[in-house]
């Protein structure tokens, strides 16, 4: 199967320190959310390639900003 590459090209969507930091927070230290994504993310670095970790990260930044706020 060919590889579809997803570098390059004109900058979209811009992630600035603090809510960089706090994803991280939230991701690693936050008691009720930690427990659930951590396993998550350590599935998908282990299971899927840098490449489809990237795709599935785009796509859902942008899914998450065309759909309305919980």
């Amino acid at each position: 199967m060919e590889q579809i590459e997803i570098t390059g090209g004109e900058s979209v969507y811009c992630l600035n320190e603090t809510q960089l930091r706090r994803a991280y927070d939230l991701v690693m230290h936050n008691p009720q959310s930690s427990g659930r994504l951590l396993p998550l993310l350590d599935m998908l670095e282990s299971e899927f390639s840098r490449n489809e970790q990237a795709a599935l990260a785009f796509v859902l930044i942008d899914r998450l900003l065309k759909s309305d706020p919980k």
